[in-house]
């Protein structure tokens, strides 16, 4: 059993593109647990290993190594940045110990690094800065370093300085041991003198550092006040506690894919990031007693364990991955407490990149999986039997889009829909559902390429094309006014004819009303077993509107006069009589179509408000009011549905990729004369 001192757990977030993957790639390479350092560009990664990762060059879902440093084993997930798939690096934030935050020194801070910021800020973990791309043009260390300050809630300590600039960027001087390191290819440094030139800024920012630390320790700013400096050891002791803490962020800097200074980082995470029992303990459930409960990161602790990923894949099976927080398991068994089920299993499981390899115990701190489980899907809580534990949940992002979604070959339908169902199990944030009145099946993701993705591994893992085609509008038709007409059906011709005569009284309700039915017929001009089948051919008709065939909504219907026939009346000919009348009434009362109206909440930055408010202007939108935060404002808003089916995209172009927003039904409205005569013409073409 590994003592539990020596781990860590660390995640790797940032922006898309920032360069996380190539930095896990050089980390794993300059600990000796890959021969060949790998690059995302040449596909050559073993932690994008996703076909669909490597043709997008782009982390889609979080991937998983590890790794042993100087006696300590490091457990490493690589997150995605992109805002399609943000979800796994949230999910991250919640099951690591620690974070490698990755920052580019030629672009600085984006809003897109702003946004991951605040997640990984949200769960307090203690953090590394890592100022990436450092031999590339226009990099500048230190003001990146001052935009972090500026933009994002983490408090940097620069604990190295650069020598060199851009392409001659070639090592660091560490302020604490007061030394100088120039780096090689293999991501070795090398021990040297400080340059004399470089005497006055490492003076100036040693004082910085010192300040900085004393002031994570009443013990450590005493004696700074009193000598006005501290030793190496103090400077060490208080990093140590104030990283821990996540009071202050050391900065690292180096290049990801040229693998310089990857060794300083390495000892960085031993030296400064938590073990997993220096990590606060986790809350949740005991059903047992039906009330909070505490599990501490400690060995000696009962097995308890989230499950925060799984996939899915045609041959294998799913695939559980899971963080240990508490206790050991080295059983071939395990309690899922929130299905209240017994699992068994075959091996447990270590990641690494695309392959696995069997372990025999886990312990606090691994990220370890499980394949063929039964009844576990991801947010389930593990533990033991005896001592259940239920962690609390965790909560997927809200999609955004939404598609109709079919086969290009109508018998790969059912095929189509078992593989929509895993993709379901792997990413919680999928959903797919059916509108009832277009009789469309939709499934909505958190971006258009987050979909356009999800269909290529379907086609990839299950041979099935999956084609995405805008949803069609639920329009329906109502009335404005009131009608009393005659729906008369008589066919006598010989023999037993038809005869059915029934007078109604149409008039509109409130919104959302839906139907009332109403017998006012008196004695028995109609007989007590036919009004009935009024009512129904009246339902019937309702289904398809007058104007475009949109059902119809919100009207009375007062059946009170009408005549019969004794021989040649039924049921079915009242139904008919009813359907006739209902038909005329409708467009004697004034209809008028109806379109759905969304409310939206949109987060954007302060300077593109206007640029977005004046967009949902076109769009024939209402702005409800707004809210302000510290870098961004948020718009409530009610659109037409029908304007915004592309508005992901459109507000991705607006803002820049910095806005986001929500979107929940509303009402129902009447759509305006000129859009609504569109309309009802292309439903006639139809």
């Amino acid at each position: 059993m590994q003592d539990i001192k020596l781990v860590r757990n660390v995640a790797m977030f940032g922006h898309g593109k920032c360069g996380k993957t190539s930095l896990a790639e050089a980390m794993l390479f300059t600990a000796g647990k890959t021969t060949r350092h790998g690059k995302v560009d040449d596909g050559t990664s073993v932690m994008d290993f996703e076909p669909e990762e490597l043709q997008r060059k782009l982390t889609i879902g979080s991937s998983f190594h590890q790794y042993t440093w100087k006696k300590h084993i490091v457990y490493i997930t690589d997150t995605p940045g992109d805002d399609n798939f943000i979800n796994d690096a949230i999910y991250a934030t919640r099951v690591t110990d620690c974070a490698v935050f990755v920052v580019e020194a030629e672009m600085g801070v984006k809003y897109q690094t702003e946004k991951i910021a605040s997640f990984v800020a949200e769960q307090n973990l203690p953090t590394i800065l890592y100022i990436n791309k450092m031999d590339k043009e226009r990099a500048d260390a230190l003001k990146t370093i001052e935009d972090i300050k500026t933009d994002l809630p983490f408090k940097p300590v620069v604990i190295y300085l650069p020598i060199g600039k851009e392409a001659d960027f070639k090592g660091v001087v560490d302020l604490v041991q007061q030394k100088a390191f120039m780096f090689s290819k293999d991501g070795k440094v090398k021990e040297t003198d400080i340059p004399s030139e470089m005497a006055d800024i490492v003076a100036t920012y040693r004082e910085s550092l010192m300040e900085q630390v004393a002031e994570t320790s009443d013990e450590l700013i005493e004696k700074f006040l009193e000598e006005g400096e501290l030793t190496g050891d103090d400077l060490q002791q208080g990093l140590v506690q104030g990283c821990k803490s996540g009071e202050i962020c050391p900065v690292c800097m180096g290049s990801a894919t040229g693998n310089l200074g990857t060794e300083l980082l390495l000892n960085t995470v031993n030296d400064l990031m938590p073990a997993p029992d220096e990590r606060p303990a986790q809350l949740g459930t005991d059903p047992k007693i039906k009330d909070m409960s505490e599990r501490k990161p400690l060995i000696e602790e009962p097995f308890s364990a989230l499950v925060f990923k799984t996939m899915a894949d045609p041959y294998a099976g799913r695939l559980n991955i899971f963080r240990v927080f508490s206790g050991s398991l080295s059983s071939d068994n395990f309690f899922n407490a929130t299905k209240d089920k017994m699992e068994k299993f075959g091996q447990l499981l270590v990641m690494e990149g695309k392959e696995s390899k069997p372990v025999d115990a886990v312990y606090p701190g691994m990220i370890a999986a499980v394949a063929k489980l039964k009844d576990t899907s991801t947010g389930d809580s593990l533990c033991q039997k005896e001592t259940p534990f239920i962690f609390e949940a965790l909560t997927p992002v809200d999609p955004s889009i939404s598609f109709a979604v079919s086969t290009t070959k109508k018998d790969d339908e059912d095929k189509l829909f078992a593989s929509i169902t895993k993709m379901l199990e792997e990413d919680p944030t999928l959903r797919l559902t059916r509108e009832n009145q277009t009789n469309e099946i939709l499934i909505s993701g958190v971006g258009q390429i987050h979909l356009e993705v999800t269909g290529k591994k379907i086609k990839r893992k299950f041979g099935v094309e999956m084609r995405l085609q805008p949803p069609k509008v639920p329009y329906k038709e109502t009335i404005k006014g009131k009608a009393r007409v005659q729906g008369k059906h008589k066919k006598q011709s010989g023999g037993r004819g038809q005869f059915a005569d029934s007078w109604i009284e149409i008039e509109p309700l409130p919104r959302g009303e839906g139907y009332i039915f109403e017998d006012k017929i008196v004695g028995g001009v109609i007989p007590s077993q036919y009004r009935p089948a009024v009512d129904k051919g009246i339902q019937e008709a309702m289904a398809q509107g007058v104007l475009a065939g949109y059902p119809v909504v919100d009207v009375k219907i007062t059946l009170v006069d009408g005549s019969y026939h004794s021989v040649d009346s039924s049921e079915m000919a009242f139904k008919i009589s009813g359907s006739i009348g209902f038909k005329k009434g409708v467009l004697e009362a004034k209809p008028m179509l109806l379109e759905p109206i969304m409310n939206m909440t949109i987060r954007v930055p302060k300077d593109c408000v206007g640029d977005v408010i004046g967009d949902l202007n076109g769009r024939r939108g209402k702005i409800l009011g707004m809210d302000s935060e510290a870098k961004s404002e948020i718009i409530n808003a009610q659109v037409p549905m029908a304007e915004i089916l592309h508005y992901a995209p459109d507000l991705t172009s607006t803002t820049g990729g910095r806005g986001s927003f929500t979107v929940g039904f509303s009402h129902y409205e009447e759509v305006p004369g000129q859009i609504a005569d569109k309309i009802i013409e292309a439903a006639k073409k139809d």
